[in-house]
């Protein structure tokens, strides 16, 4: 790709009606995000975050401005165009885990694979592989509700890197996790990030992730009131 970004967005606005009023989420954003960043987009509730990434992740349209991912227009792709965006490039980690409750880890890990149509032999070396990675090999029988909140996370992780995408989006996924299971998940991530050279693009709140950013981009009100590269230590500290 000649472009050296994977993300460009260009004067983003984002407007939801609401009866006689409008609600404007995003208001002339621009931002570039190349390949291996570890970024956050911090802000409170309403700021426009989750807006955001869903644009990215090709979920939803501008309503004005122009959203760039992968070399594509976002706002200019059909649905099968989109799908076909999320399935090659895209992962996906929710704040709830969003596993399928009635399969296994393995299962949950396999399903971006089956959309793809790659072969049993090699979902089953990738599946592994990613669920090594996240260590949790030895639970790939389990279900979810026969693990913690950080395994399962641990396995949305796994299911998003599984694939080997290029950007991998990260809405709140600390939310529901305690502060030990959070050090623990964005470590992981962190490591990732390193290993892979994927585009970690977070949304959140939360000062422990915050903590761990080499990028923070501050939304206010649906604008972009900072946007900082941050020098830390935390990755030494991690794997140290």
């Amino acid at each position: 790709m000649e472009n050296r970004f994977l993300i460009k967005t260009e004067n983003l606005v984002k407007i939801y009606p609401m009866g006689e009023h409008a609600i404007v989420a995003l208001n002339k954003v621009s931002l570039t995000f190349e390949r291996g960043e570890f970024a956050g987009l911090v802000g409170p509730s309403g700021s426009g975050k989750t807006t955001l990434l869903n644009i990215i992740g090709s979920l939803d349209s501008p309503t004005e401005g122009s959203a760039e991912v992968m070399g594509k227009t976002v706002e200019k792709l059909s649905h099968k165009e989109a799908a076909r965006l999320r399935n090659e490039y895209i992962g996906f980690i929710f704040q709830t885990f969003n596993l399928l409750p009635v399969y296994t880890a393995y299962e949950n890990v396999e399903f971006p694979l089956l959309l793809l149509g790659l072969s049993a032999p090699e979902r089953k070396k990738k599946v592994m592989e990613a669920l090594e990675r996240v260590n949790l090999a030895d639970r790939a029988k389990s279900k979810p509700n026969q693990l913690s909140g950080g395994q399962s996370q641990r396995v949305a992780i796994a299911r998003a890197v599984v694939k080997n995408p290029q950007i991998i989006l990260a809405d709140e996924p600390t939310a529901n996790l305690d502060a030990e299971n959070s050090h623990n998940i964005i470590q992981t991530m962190e490591r990732l990030n390193r290993e892979l050279r994927t585009t970690f693009l977070f949304s959140t709140h939360d000062e422990k992730v915050i903590g761990y950013l080499h990028r923070k981009i501050i939304l206010v009100d649906g604008k972009v009131a900072g946007d900082e590269i941050i020098k830390n230590d935390r990755s030494a500290e991690s794997s140290a």
